[in-house]
């Protein structure tokens, strides 16, 4: 399965064809992690908090290829992102295992994946620095086996994913 998601709509000018599903973080409920634990001690594998995120990660763990389109916020990924990376602790087990040659939580049924993140307004070059070693950082948590960072002006997001999910129609 491939997959989009981006913080905020976007306008797709051709016509919606292939095997990827699109979602848009703005139009969900994404409720804040409460760092209780229970996805791993009480209920393995799920979260407690009834919003729209635990049907999102399964997808994300699922996914081959994928699309991430984030503002960059000091470096960083903007609050969609980020609440919905720290909801996704599910997929993953409180076990530790060696992932190259450093120690990572154990994924549960998580596919390695080929990533591209579209990251917009970005303010300076060290933002962009930041930015790219965080994203290498969270390659190994996410199982990608390949990611590309892509930043782009915010009124070329549509067509720039657009692009990207043309590339999935030709493999």
């Amino acid at each position: 399965m491939n997959l989009v998601i981006t913080d905020k709509p976007l306008c797709f000018c051709e016509k919606k064809t292939g095997n990827y599903k699109y979602i848009d973080l703005s139009s969900l409920r994404i409720l804040n992690c409460l760092g209780c634990f229970s996805c791993w001690v009480k209920t393995p594998g799920a979260c407690v908090i009834k919003d729209d995120a635990p049907w999102v990660y399964p997808l994300i763990a699922k996914a081959e290829n994928l699309i991430y389109v984030t503002k960059v916020v000091w470096g960083s990924y903007d609050i969609p992102f980020k609440t919905l990376f720290e909801r996704s602790i599910p997929i993953q087990k409180a076990f530790i295992r060696l992932h190259n040659g450093e120690t990572h939580h154990e994924q549960r049924d998580v596919k390695e994946k080929k990533a591209v993140i579209i990251a917009y307004d970005c303010k300076t070059k060290e933002e962009e620095q930041t930015f790219r070693y965080l994203v290498s950082r969270n390659a190994n948590n996410m199982n990608f086996k390949e990611y590309q960072v892509i930043f782009a002006a915010e009124e070329n997001l549509a067509e720039i994913v657009s692009e990207e999910v043309k590339k999935w129609e030709n493999c």
